[in-house]
Parts: C-alpha cells; sequence; structure tokens
C-alpha cells in the first residue's frame, strides 16, 4: 500500500497541475471531464474506499513492470486484445508466482496512455474499488503496477483473462457469432446480479457510473463480468440522497437527471441497464450514426413499435432468425421501459430487475 501511496501523490500532484491548464478538454466519446473542484467535494468518499483498500490490497500482486514486458512480448501489436481512450490492452502469460505451481496465467493487461489526463486517478480507482469487491459477476483484479521510469510513470493493471470478449462485441459486430436468447438472457441476468451487488451487497454502496455493453466481458462459459471500474463512485451517506459530480461516462448511456443535475444515484445505473436491455433485444447501438436518421438514436426508434403492438417484434434482432420467445420478449422490453421512466424514483432497483429476469428466463 506504500508504493499506491506513492503513486497517488506523486502523480496525482503531476497531475492535477495538468488539469487546471486542461480542465474543459475530454477525450473520446465522455460527455465531460471531471473538474478539480468536483474532485476536490469526493475526496471524503475516495478516503473511505482508500480505507478498505487498505486492509485487502494483499490480495492484489504488485507487478514490476519488466515482469509485464515478459508476458506480452514487449507488449507487441500481436498481444494486442483492445484498445481505447484510457490505453492499450494486451494478452499476456505470466509464470506463476509460487514455485510450487507449474501452470502459466493467461492474463489480460491493460497499458493506460501516459497522456490521459484522467488516467492516474481512473487506475487508483480500479484498484481500490477492485481490492474491495467480489463477486462471481465482477472482473477478478490479479495485480497492478506502477513504476516510474525515465519516461515517466507507466501505469498498469492485471485483470484475468476473458476469452469470449465484450458484449458489445458480440451484439454489434460481424467478427464474433450472434448470442443466443437464452444466452442474452443469461448475460442480463448476471450484469444485474453484478449492479444488485454494488448498490446493496457492499459495507459501501458503490454506483458504477459507466455501464454500457464494452464494458461487459464474457467468459468461456458467456458468463458476464462488469470490468472498468475508473468511473465508479461511492454512494451517497450521512443521509444524502445523492452524489454531486461533474457529468462523466459515455454519451447515450447516462441517465438525463445526472446529465442534467449532475446528481448521482444508483438509478442512475439502473436508467444505463434499461439502455443495454434494448441493445441486447434489438441488436443495435444506443447511438449508431450510419443508420438512417430516423433510426440513429434506439430509444427513439423502439418506441415507434410499442410492446402491446403486433409491430413490436420488428425490432428484435434480425440475428436471432426468430429464435426466440414472443412473450418473454415483450417482458423485457417492459422491464427495459421500467427502468428508462423519466421519475428515478420510478425506476426498479437493481434487486426487483434481478428477480423479474429471473421470472423471464424460467
Amino acid at each position: 500500500m506504500k508504493c499506491l501511496s506513492f503513486f497517488w501523490k506523486k502523480a496525482g500532484a503531476r497531475e492535477d497541475a495538468q488539469r487546471s491548464s486542461a480542465s474543459s478538454s475530454c477525450r473520446g466519446n465522455s460527455i465531460s471531464c471531471e473538474s478539480s473542484s468536483a474532485e476536490a467535494s469526493s475526496k471524503p468518499s475516495i478516503r473511505t474506499i482508500a480505507a478498505l483498500c487498505e486492509e485487502k490490497i494483499g490480495s492484489l500482486r504488485a507487478f514490476d513492470l519488466s515482469e509485464l514486458h515478459v508476458a506480452t512480448s514487449g507488449f507487441s501489436w500481436r498481444t494486442k486484445i483492445g484498445e481505447g481512450g484510457f490505453g492499450s490492452v494486451y494478452r499476456g502469460l505470466l509464470e506463476p508466482s509460487d514455485p510450487q505451481q507449474s501452470e502459466i496465467m493467461q492474463v489480460a493487461i491493460k497499458k493506460l496512455n501516459q497522456g490521459s489526463l484522467q488516467g492516474h486517478k481512473e487506475w487508483m480507482a480500479e484498484i481500490q474499488f477492485l481490492s474491495v469487491v467480489d463477486h462471481p459477476n465482477l472482473v477478478k483484479l490479479v495485480g497492478y503496477c506502477g513504476e516510474n521510469t525515465d519516461r515517466g510513470i507507466q501505469r498498469l493493471l492485471v485483470y484475468e483473462f476473458m476469452p469470449n470478449k465484450t458484449l458489445e462485441d458480440h451484439l454489434f459486430t460481424k467478427v464474433q457469432p450472434p448470442l443466443s436468447w437464452r444466452t442474452r438472457l443469461r448475460v442480463a441476468l448476471g450484469v444485474a446480479e453484478g449492479l444488485r451487488y454494488l448498490h446493496e451487497g457492499l459495507e459501501i454502496q458503490v454506483i458504477y457510473r459507466d455501464f454500457k455493453a464494452s464494458n461487459v466481458l464474457l467468459d468461456e462459459d458467456f458468463e458476464p463480468k462488469l470490468s472498468d471500474f475508473g468511473l465508479a463512485r461511492e454512494g451517497p451517506s450521512d443521509g444524502r440522497t445523492h452524489v454531486s459530480t461533474a457529468v462523466v461516462g459515455t454519451y447515450g448511456y447516462a441517465a438525463p437527471e445526472y446529465i442534467k443535475t449532475g446528481h448521482l444515484t444508483t438509478k442512475s445505473d439502473v436508467w444505463s441497464f434499461g439502455i443495454v436491455l434494448f441493445e441486447i433485444l434489438t441488436g443495435r447501438r444506443c447511438l449508431d450514426l450510419g443508420r438512417p436518421r430516423s433510426e440513429r438514436k434506439l430509444l427513439d426508434w423502439v418506441k415507434e413499435f410499442p410492446v402491446e403492438s403486433g409491430r413490436f417484434t420488428m425490432i428484435i434482432d434480425p440475428r436471432l432468425q426468430n429464435r426466440y420467445s414472443i412473450s418473454a420478449s415483450r417482458y423485457t422490453a417492459n422491464l427495459a421501459n421500467s427502468c428508462l421512466s423519466t421519475n428515478p424514483k420510478a425506476r426498479p432497483t437493481m434487486s426487483q430487475v434481478v428477480e423479474s429476469l429471473r421470472h423471464i428466463i424460467g
């Protein structure tokens, strides 16, 4: 933990200075970047999470950069399996840490961009939250690396390897085979279980804040796991109803009241879940500029096909080839609509979502 504290102070101070001169800049399809004033108001929450992290940090492995360099063949393009605004992800092979074990461990190694203004904060958030949480539908963090080199601080995260990539890959690309109807429902249930655990199953309530199909990883049995906790936040405490924060996330998935007021609650995650549930049903992205204008925004388009109408089945992903239950698809769409209520208090809790999905699956 001493090592982490060092990088929190040293790198954080440097990046705070960078943020002060570039606080209005954003990257990728982020809605906006958090300001330093918003971060200052969140420090009590961060300290609470950090305290829990300090108790459990021993379960994580602190890697040397040289180890991860060897594991990825020098971060070769041949081992690269993904890329985003944060940096690149590589498939790595690690020698066992225990001499009595002989099995090579397959992992995914995220190497953060050095130039990312948000990079250090999100790196720390991943370590803090993933060292505390423990659930089958949350990705396992194996360890981390924070090494000061002559080229600056290198920040890496090492996760369990998920061979079937992401939900996004299977829903929206032709590279991966389409998921069956039952598998889609199982994936929806699994991530709902993961969100329920974050909202209700911990000593501290956690708001995920960046739920989307690309952050749902699939293991060898297509069991889903939530990944990327860089934007996660501790929920309200001391009788407060919400957390006040600058708006971050991915355009199209953030709840409208969060965008308008900056008030963050667990119901913000429920809204995002409703979006992804419609993506699972339709095989369409929440925002697709490659489609005709009337079909670009998924929520606007599905409203043209009411759940109880005879036209409803026109929204179902054609790649399912009619191999699905019409009644179950209507229940699922109704559940998605309830998650997307404009009144946050009218949205179900994730416990209620889990029970509804179990009923639908039967």
